[in-house]
């Protein structure tokens, strides 16, 4: 049997200001090809289908088609959410959708419960937030971190998987252990509390991972297959695409890398204005979506005009001058890729001079960032839904 494995489409996604559903689309129609070519029974998408819990109209259309295209095509088409997605509105009608061969999970009660095509047991673990009380209620477990909650689901998983074959495959969106980010994921870690070991996945044939948008094998059996289209410059140079896997009879899984179309390349250039306008081996950027950082010792009159001209998708333009005293770095550029518990923890001590938090402590502050951070979340989508009654 045959499967792909895809996730993080983050449909509705820009870059940079620009929009990515052509991309997206172009990725749709060769994931269709692929699953005519290769006769694949089911496409599972592990999390962050949507870019944000409230997505745009054409988004939407967008997995409308793709699901009806690849249902026409011959899969069955899985989809488990993540956290950018909203549980509630991605689940609607999931039920009915699955008698056509959609199968959508979001909600909590449905661990244990898999997608079962032939001799092959599917297990969708849509995203689980610790600090939201539907789903440790759901999960009767009383610990607030990423691996408690994934401890009690995949417990009940593995409590159903034992009495069916060898083809077991879990779906999961988190953050494992031995990982390595970019800079286009949300960020769900707090001090390293959503960290979750990749042996918590121990059991099953393959685990297919979502969250992380560089393609990566965690363990043998676990893998990210990284989002089919690039969202930041920190992914230039990844192979995008989906993950073709084959299950063998005995439970053994081949894996292999199916590149996705590059709707444009990107570029990342470094160096004084001059040298790149005038760099002859810069002309293959001149058709890619760039980011240029100039180190001229003074920052160039008209320098964002004249780049263009030459790279017309210039999309990001940053200054770093060489030959300079460098200033002295605040604060806010010292704790910038640090994690907020561990920067509050850290002020807490120092202000303490030098006692540290306590579990108690720890736990409280940990709570507090968890619940800033859906405020959050539920302010911007209320600040999208005002800005659309207003249009």
């Amino acid at each position: 049997m045959k499967l792909i494995h895809t996730s993080d489409w983050h449909l509705g996604r820009s870059f940079h200001g620009v929009g990515l559903l052509g991309a997206q689309a172009e990725y749709v129609d060769h994931l269709v090809q692929t699953v005519r070519a290769e006769s694949v029974a089911a496409v599972l998408v592990s999390g962050d289908v949507y870019d944000r819990a409230l997505p745009p109209p054409d988004a939407v259309r967008l997995l409308a088609e793709a699901a009806t295209r690849l249902i026409d095509a011959g899969a069955h088409v899985i989809l488990s959410s993540g956290n950018h997605d909203s549980a509630i509105r991605l689940g609607f009608a999931s039920d009915l959708l699955s008698r056509a061969g959609l199968h959508i999970r979001s909600d909590a009660r449905t661990i244990g419960q898999p997608v079962v095509i032939d001799d092959t047991a599917i297990y969708p673990i849509p995203y689980l937030e610790p600090a939201a009380t539907s789903v440790t209620d759901a999960l009767d477990v009383t610990g607030r971190s990423h691996t408690a909650v994934l401890d009690a689901a995949m417990e009940r998983v593995r409590i159903d998987a034992a009495g069916r074959g060898p083809r077991t495959v879990v779906m999961a969106h988190c953050f494992a252990s031995g990982g390595a980010a970019s800079d286009s994921e949300r960020d769900i870690t707090t001090g390293g509390v959503s960290m979750v070991p990749a042996s918590t996945f121990d059991g099953v044939a393959y685990t297919a991972l979502g969250h992380l948008h560089r393609p990566q094998r965690v363990s043998e059996t676990v893998r990210y297959s990284g989002s089919p289209v690039a969202m930041s410059f920190s992914e230039a140079g990844h192979t995008k695409g989906s993950l073709l896997l084959t299950l063998e009879p005995d439970g053994s899984v081949h894996t292999e890398q199916v590149a996705a179309p590059v709707h444009r390349e990107l570029a990342v250039l470094r160096g004084n204005l001059d040298d790149i306008l005038g760099g002859r081996e810069h002309a293959g950027a001149e058709s890619s979506w760039v980011q240029i950082t100039l180190t001229d010792p003074i920052r160039p009159m008209g320098a964002l005009e004249r780049l263009r001209a030459r790279f017309p998708h210039l999309l990001q333009l940053r200054f770093e001058p060489t030959g300079m005293v460098q200033p002295i770095r605040s604060y806010a550029s010292r704790v910038d890729r640090r994690e907020p518990l561990e920067v509050c923890c850290d002020f807490v001590s120092d202000v303490r001079h030098g006692a540290e938090v306590d579990e108690a402590e720890y736990e409280l502050l940990r709570s507090a960032l968890e619940a800033g951070r859906r405020e959050q979340d539920r302010a911007e989508d209320r600040g999208r839904t005002r800005r659309r009654g207003a249009a």
